[in-house]
């Protein structure tokens, strides 16, 4: 992307002066600007904030905007090695305004890091300024960042299905969440997928909450058989829905609402109403169409903000039963991400077709 000498734009946002540097750079081939971006984040300050409010948050930055073929990296590129066009911030950037809270999370590996922690609307607009397109926080506050508060289901279209699929799996996701006590909010990725977050009281461990993720996508395959997976390899989940459990592992994290994805459409990260999933397709909200939604229609992820009335958290106990049932009869536990140090009661985590000594029977059974 080209860069600019248009001189910096100041922009009051909730009191504080944010300054917009190179405000007339294209970030998305669409001709969308930096400055455009920074006034979407704006826009949904109230909905933005409330999703990043006392959690610890990596950035996702494109400093110099996305186009096709643009590569995204896990780690900060030095300047003499480039190895992508964004790339993840996982520790508070060097200079970062004194408004700019933090937070300490412990990685898996158990190193530690300085994350960004927002407060209020102005670091979102600071953060979009430096690039930042999506914001990825996790299901734990500042207070207590052992205690997850979020559980959060994310129904992955996999090659062959599309955004209708996950729709279509939404209505039976809703119904089992009711019947184990646990009120869901949905939202598109941005991207093909669907997500569903649901408040839980802060006192669940990420390890609590990945059994019920595991339990729940589990009930979901018996309910829809051949549509929905919990396979983590590629290579056996098919035609169907795949339900990330990992995405409930620690450091693993999903876009927030309202944050933008790198994608051609600049589309976002939307919340919904339940009865509008199926009627709905992720292109339909970006960066230019989402701020008059949100005008009309508020905040629909209210109820997973921080500092909500305790009275909408949810307990996992039922979830944790169904896992439990499911361990009793003999289902195992399933691979964590490659770059997790092997886990207590994990199976080995080899890809099936290199897996020599795999007992096929049990495939046969699973299926």
């Amino acid at each position: 992307m080209a860069g600019s000498k248009t001189p910096a734009v100041e922009l009051d946002v909730a009191g504080r002066t944010v300054r917009v540097t190179s405000p007339d750079r294209v970030v998305f081939p669409r001709g969308i600007t930096k400055l455009q971006v920074v006034e979407y984040f704006v826009a949904v300050s109230d909905g933005i904030t409330g999703a990043l409010l006392h959690r610890p948050t990596t950035l996702e930055r494109w400093p110099k905007g996305w186009h096709e073929g643009a590569r995204l990296t896990t780690r900060m590129p030095k300047p003499d090695d480039p190895k992508g066009d964004g790339f993840y911030q996982k520790r508070v950037p060097k200079g970062a305004p004194d408004y700019v809270e933090t937070a300490t999370i412990a990685f898996p590996s158990g190193r530690t890091a300085d994350e960004v922690c927002p407060t209020e609307p102005a670091v979102v607009a600071w953060a979009a300024n430096m690039g930042t397109l999506t914001f990825h926080p996790w299901p734990v506050r500042r207070d207590d960042v052992e205690a997850v508060d979020q559980l959060r289901i994310d129904l992955d279209p996999q090659p062959g299905t599309s955004f209708d699929e996950a729709a279509a799996v939404a209505p039976y996701l809703r119904d089992l969440l009711g019947e184990l006590g646990l009120t869901g909010y949905p939202k598109t990725s941005g991207g093909r997928g669907l997500h569903v977050f649901v408040p839980l009281e802060p006192r669940w461990t990420f390890t609590q909450g990945r059994r019920a993720t595991i339990a729940i996508g589990r009930e979901l395959e018996r309910r829809l058989p051949g549509k929905v997976t919990t396979r983590w390899w590629k290579e056996e989940r098919g035609e169907a829905i795949f339900v990330d459990y990992n995405q409930m592992a620690r450091d693993r994290t999903i876009a927030s609402a309202y944050s933008i994805r790198a994608n051609g459409r600049a589309t976002v990260s939307m919340p919904l109403d339940w009865d509008e999933v199926a009627d709905v397709h992720p292109d339909d909200f970006d960066v230019l169409t989402a701020p008059p939604r949100f005008a009309e229609r508020g905040d629909l992820f209210a109820a997973l903000r921080a500092d909500r009335d305790p009275g909408l958290d949810c307990s996992l106990d039922a979830a944790l039963e169904l896992a439990a049932r499911d361990e009793s009869d003999g289902l195992e536990d399933l691979p964590y991400p490659p770059e997790y140090p092997k886990m207590p009661g994990e199976p080995k985590r080899v890809q099936p077709s290199r897996d020599k000594d795999r007992d096929k029977s049990q495939d046969a059974a699973s299926d």
